[in-house]
């Protein structure tokens, strides 16, 4: 059975993308070819509609993109606030409110911490939860992180 958690040890961002791309087009190809087409074209049409084995990868892949995307951003909210950005900078370059950004970059260390309670390897161990913690900072403060020299 494909699924996200397979997938994802599988593909990249950018090959997950791809795959993607190239099933999603397949899969956009075949809805426009109509039954006169599918005739005229013999047993192998110009596109064939996807198999249930390539619509489940594709529903998959589509899933660890977001993944993968999520996991990305946060890391990007990290080296944003290392570089000295305040929330309120966060937040509108995200689209959303300081303490929305704030909220979502507290949710991912959560969840980071307890992969890491789960199998002992993957998300961040206890030392870098406090770290990440530290650098989040409180939602309310728009100073720069604590210890940032800039």
């Amino acid at each position: 059975m494909i699924t996200p958690d397979m997938l994802e040890k599988q593909f990249t961002l950018v090959t997950a993308a791809a795959r993607h791309d190239r099933l999603r087009a397949r899969e956009a190809l075949a809805s426009t070819v109509g039954e006169e087409d599918v005739r005229a074209a013999g047993p192998e049409p110009e596109a064939p509609a996807l198999s249930r084995e390539e619509a489940l990868e594709l529903l998959a892949l589509g899933e660890v993109i977001a993944r993968k995307a999520a996991y990305g951003r946060q890391l990007t909210v990290r080296s944003a606030r290392a570089a000295g950005a305040s929330w309120s900078q966060i937040g509108a370059a995200l689209g959303t409110s300081k303490q929305a950004a704030w909220e979502a970059h507290g949710r991912w260390i959560e969840d980071q911490a307890e992969r890491h309670r789960r199998d002992g390897y993957s998300g961040m161990d206890p030392e870098s939860v406090a770290a990440a913690r530290a650098l989040a900072g409180e939602s309310d403060n728009d100073e720069r992180p604590a210890g940032d020299p800039a």
